[in-house]
């Protein structure tokens, strides 16, 4: 009973951790793809202008 803040503290910590890691894998994933998905995105606006 005496250590739970504390246990509570740490799990949001390694929660805070695990959010920062996994925004960086994200924004290293959108930087690598980032030109593909705007290439794709750029041939549907021209298809869909031609109609």
């Amino acid at each position: 009973m005496l250590f739970a803040p504390s246990e509570k503290g740490q799990g949001l910590v390694e929660q805070a951790l695990l959010l920062v890691l996994v925004s960086i894998i994200v924004i290293a994933v959108l930087m690598v793809l980032g030109p593909s998905i705007g290439n794709v995105f750029s041939s549907v606006n021209r298809s869909l202008s031609g109609i």
